[in-house]
């Protein structure tokens, strides 16, 4: 078995490093997350859901956004009603099949998201600023692996 070189502290292949690093960045984000549910008089799960709508390749069904999200019908269904109620999302009726409904960002939500997460979205720019292009791509193939990772990955118990 090949031996391991022995990871230096503060070098990027310390995963202490990167793990300490990408706890940070996460709970910040979800720092603004929790502010913008709790603005908005959603749950944060709600502002996940959002995001998956938001990210989907094609239009989002709640099937789809149950699997994303790990939850159970009754949950996305709660979950659904309330960013409808909310006027974050509405659902549209697909009109070949009438049983197949389809959930989009509504746009006037997709603003007062915008509108708030606009400091998310300075502080990413200032911070691309400080990185080459190449620096940038290999950061992206890095975040990019990573949710891969992340995303087969199933909780014990599930």
């Amino acid at each position: 078995m090949p031996q391991q070189r022995p990871e230096a502290p503060g070098t990027p292949a310390d995963l202490q490093a990167f793990a300490v690093r990408l706890r940070r960045m996460n709970g910040e984000i979800n720092r603004l997350v929790h502010a913008f549910a709790g603005d908005q008089g959603l749950h944060p799960t709600d502002v996940q859901a959002l995001a998956a709508i938001l990210d989907a390749d094609g239009p989002m069904t709640p099937k789809r956004l149950r699997e994303h999200l790990g939850l159970t019908s009754g949950a996305v269904t709660a979950c659904v009603d309330r960013l409808e109620r909310a006027g974050h999302i509405r659902r549209v009726r697909e009109s070949a099949d009438r049983r197949v409904v389809h959930l989009y960002y509504a746009a006037d939500a997709r603003s007062v998201a915008r509108t708030y997460f606009r400091p998310l979205a300075d502080a990413t720019r200032a911070a691309r600023a400080r990185f080459t292009e190449e620096e940038l791509s290999v950061a992206l193939r890095f975040l990019t692996a990573m949710g891969e990772e992340l995303s087969g990955i199933t909780p014990p118990g599930r």
